[in-house]
């Protein structure tokens, strides 16, 4: 089976233009000591880092490259913290078609070089990322670029590039099968907000077509540093805010609202909730997932399950909830959060003696 099964559910692409890398079909796997530990007895982790590229946006850019094979466009105008970039150049390079990209500031170099790699043509733009201003002003101009009869800009948000972000919406699609007895929470995390968006529109239509009885709630985790969504969502806003970004967790570095007046709406309809975490706490959840659970992720990859784990720590969840948290990006994304990791173990060089001794 390949993604193109959803083909019904998301917008239309004609057969002749598309295009798969092999994407979805991801894992659930039931944690076998994190979840046990907090008292969660049914926590499970969605492994998006089996896509293609090592991140869920490969769902995002199987569906927005394909629309631009069946509209004939040859240039693709994008943005990009990381992962983004990462699935369009690839599946841009599997297409033929020429693949622009501006990155924010602080991508990590490992997601960069993965973009050039696939031969993409990249630049980090100064603030872009953390200053709102700029953030606005870089996505400006990208959209004029994007808007030539040959080109389409391609941004992971609902309100810059809705027929990609279709495709998004096949992890609800999946998760739905997978866990077909029900799931009472869904933990994601939010930048721009764009997957939560994705995520509680995929389960609505599942719930407007008769294939699930109701929506599990949408839980939007975001760092404290960039808190855009989930403050407002859990004060009881109806709008997102911008806000100056000060989180260093790679991906999720969006200080402008971009979808998230969207998500904040789509999550409160689930009867879903904000969650803010520390930094701090998301690299102690990195390191955990890998040592505890054999996980290897980048450190936005930990967002979900860190404000799962901070939920149920509040009495905010039921201990007896089935919830899954979408694990989203690799941990070769990130070399830096890798060595911060690790800084508590070596790997000494030893005579064969030495061995005897372990």
């Amino acid at each position: 089976m390949t993604i193109w099964r959803w083909a019904d559910l998301i917008e239309s692409v004609p057969e002749s233009a598309r295009l798969t890398l092999g994407e979805g079909d991801t894992p659930v796997m039931r944690s076998r000591r994190i979840g046990p530990t907090a008292g969660l007895q049914n926590l499970y982790l969605k492994l998006e880092h089996g896509n293609a590229t090592g991140s869920y946006k490969d769902r995002f850019a199987f569906a927005a490259v394909s629309h631009m094979l069946a509209k004939g466009q040859r240039k693709c105008i994008a943005t990009s913290s990381g992962n983004t970039g990462a699935a369009l150049a690839a599946y841009c390079a599997a297409a033929g078609i020429e693949c622009r990209i501006a990155i924010v500031e602080g991508a990590p170099l490992g997601k960069l070089s993965q973009m050039m790699a696939y031969g993409a043509k990249i630049a980090r733009i100064k603030k872009f990322g953390t200053d709102a201003a700029t953030t606005t002003e870089v996505l400006a101009k990208l959209q004029r670029l994007g808007q030539r009869p040959d080109s389409a800009m391609q941004i992971s948000a609902f309100v810059y590039s809705p027929l990609g972000m279709s495709g998004v919406q096949t992890l609800a699609f999946e998760l739905a099968e997978q866990l077909s007895a029900g799931i009472d929470h869904v933990f994601c995390p939010a930048g721009g907000g764009g997957l939560c968006v994705a995520l509680a529109r995929g389960f609505q239509l599942l719930v407007s077509r008769g294939q699930l009885a109701k929506p599990p709630a949408v839980e939007c985790v975001q760092p404290e540093g960039n808190n855009t969504i989930a403050g407002p969502l859990r004060a009881g806003a109806t709008k997102a805010q911008e806000v100056r970004c000060t989180t260093q967790v790679s991906g999720l570095q969006v200080a402008s609202v971009i979808d998230g007046d969207l998500a904040v709406e789509a999550c409160r309809a689930t009867g879903g909730n904000g969650h803010l975490v520390t930094d701090e706490f998301v690299w102690e959840v990195q390191k955990r997932l890998a040592r505890e659970e054999g996980v290897f992720t980048e450190p936005a990859g930990a967002v979900a399950l860190a404000g799962a784990l901070q939920a149920v720590k509040h009495g905010e969840i039921s201990p007896e909830a089935t919830i899954v948290c979408t694990v989203t990006g690799s941990g070769f994304k990130d070399s830096a959060a890798v060595d911060r990791m690790n800084n508590d173990i070596s790997c000494p060089l030893l005579d064969s003696d030495a061995i005897d001794g372990w």
